[in-house]
């Protein structure tokens, strides 16, 4: 079984193709959700900063799906770590 890409902005799984951002020739991106990317370029200007706490809102929602609980604190110091790795953020 392949990996599923994630969004090379926040990290969202881009399980479906519906998921994935659009270049400005239409075509689905690669690298970047729907949320983050739209034709050709991201949807809003932030900081890693900024997406750590557009990610937090989230955080319910991640630890249901995940079955990984962890606290606010916790989770906003793994993105910390996590983010940096990713293309937009490097």
């Amino acid at each position: 079984m392949s990996e599923v890409p994630i969004c090379q902005s926040c990290g969202m799984p881009l399980e479906t193709e519906e998921m994935k951002g659009t270049e400005k020739n239409g075509r689905r991106s690669a690298d970047y959700c729907v949320y983050c990317y739209a034709d050709g370029s991201f949807t809003k200007e932030m900081t890693m900063e900024d997406m750590i706490m557009s990610n937090i809102q989230f955080l319910d929602q991640w630890i249901e799906s995940s079955g990984v609980k962890m606290t606010e604190d916790e989770a906003i110091a793994e993105l910390k770590k996590y983010l940096p790795t990713l293309k937009r953020w490097k």
